[in-house]
């Protein structure tokens, strides 16, 4: 059954009306600017009412914005498993981190391919498909990812630490920030420190970005002309939290949601809420699927994405490998956007499904299934290195990290990972023992 009844495409008009500007333009026409400028009155005027349509009044409220209501939904739920570090937390923080990283790498290249195009690409190689390994090549190797990494650099032959990726920028921009405003940061600060440290940023995050840059306060720079509202981008950005308050979901939970404000709202919140609390569960528990139950305890019982979350969970016993999984999210959500924070959770929860106590299989399978697949694997990884530990992860998965994360970030050196477990077990520790 589809979740929702989408219309159909409005079409490829901008591109038709800029052709019909142009070849007016070369037959001789006069008034093709003043027209063209008509027509975007037009759509201005239409989208401003599309807008402006009120939303379903029952489902809002299952579906708060703010922090207080949000926890009044919740469910019950364990909320604090630990109130102090065990001995073997340095050791699933490092399986952690490196599985985010490496599920990150192999996607990274390939991210919203289709199925059918990363199947050809494998065949094409000769590359064992799903991957066990990197990617032998890299389509236009030459060509820069993020202004920095070449697209070779994520393949085994080239890779010399961990190439850039915006979803590890936010993971490292997340500790950055916790160390400089504290761990109770405050969404104002947080929008301070992206103008300080972003020099780009994509859908929901690039409009929060550029309104605060226009002066828009950080409370109110997700509301002016946001349609990514409900997208991954504030997901991607779930593990710092879990990292800084492991065991503590509720904790997690609730600094992902003052991080999540600053581009979105509802289910984009929820997303972001839910994965940095199942992070967080993770390091306490031993199962993967047990830490992402914990994490629904963080989130409205009723919302859409908990309630998706739940089915997916549900059929997970239906779904073998990555085709029954990109079949099942082309029936369910059809032309659902490729970044949507739902779909892409429902893909999350089957990569680690399938792939169970294999991580090669668990990020392996999860890029195979396509969408946002170098941010759904980069959090499968962090959830089941987080479980499993550094020891259980393959070694060629990150024998060419050498010990450093590059990034975009303004005015940063790449990171040692090793001192970035250091920094993120300081505030592990100030969490606690507070």
């Amino acid at each position: 059954m589809r979740l929702y009844e989408y219309p159909e495409k409005v079409g490829m008009w901008e591109r038709k009306i800029n052709a019909y500007a142009q070849q007016k333009v070369e037959f001789g026409a006069q008034g093709v600017a003043e027209k063209v400028a008509e027509i975007e009155a037009v759509i201005a005027e239409k989208v401003a009412e599309l807008d402006a349509l009120p939303n379903d009044a029952a489902l809002q409220n299952a579906e708060p914005d703010d922090l207080p209501s949000i926890l009044a939904l919740r469910p019950d739920g364990k909320r604090r498993l630990w109130t102090s570090l065990p001995d073997d937390f340095r050791e699933r923080l490092e399986g952690s981190w490196l599985g985010r990283c490496a599920g990150c790498t192999l996607g990274s290249i390939v991210e919203g391919w289709t199925v059918e195009r990363m199947e050809e690409w494998a065949e094409y190689l000769g590359d064992e498909y799903p991957l066990v390994d990197y990617w032998s090549v890299a389509e236009q190797p030459h060509m820069k990812k993020y202004q920095t990494s070449l697209r070779e650099d994520f393949t085994p032959s080239k890779m010399d630490g961990v190439p850039t990726d915006d979803d590890l920028n936010y993971t490292l921009l997340g500790l950055m920030i916790m160390e400089e405003y504290g761990i109770d940061f405050s969404t104002d600060q947080l929008g301070q420190a992206w103008i300080n440290y972003l020099p780009f940023a994509f859908t929901a995050e690039g409009i929060a970005l550029d309104n605060l840059r226009k002066g828009v306060p950080p409370m109110q720079a997700a509301e002016v002309d946001n349609c990514f509202l409900n997208w991954i981008g504030a997901d991607i950005r779930s593990d710092p939290w879990g990292y800084a308050a492991p065991g503590y979901p509720e904790k997690a939970a609730e600094i992902a949601y003052r991080d999540a404000y600053v581009s979105h709202r509802r289910n984009g919140i929820y997303a972001a809420m839910f994965f940095s609390a199942a992070i967080s569960a993770a390091f306490a528990v031993d199962s993967t699927v047990e830490a992402l139950e914990i994490g629904l305890e963080e989130i409205p019982a009723d919302c859409t994405l908990a309630r998706e979350t739940r089915w997916a969970l549900d059929v997970a016993p239906q779904i073998r490998d990555y085709r029954d999984a990109a079949a099942a999210i082309e029936e369910r959500y059809t032309v659902m956007g490729g970044a949507h924070a739902i779909n892409n959770t429902v893909l999350t929860v089957w990569g680690l499904t399938v792939g169970g106590d294999d991580y090669s299989k668990v990020i392996g399978e999860t890029v195979a299934m396509g969408k946002d697949n170098d941010c759904t694997a980069a959090t499968a990884g962090s959830i089941w290195g987080a479980v499993y530990g550094k020891s259980a992860i393959p070694k060629h998965w990150y024998k060419n990290f050498n010990n450093k994360v590059h990034t975009f970030l303004y005015h940063q050196s790449p990171f040692a990972i090793d001192d970035t477990i250091d920094r993120f077990i300081a505030l592990a520790e100030q969490v606690h023992a507070g």
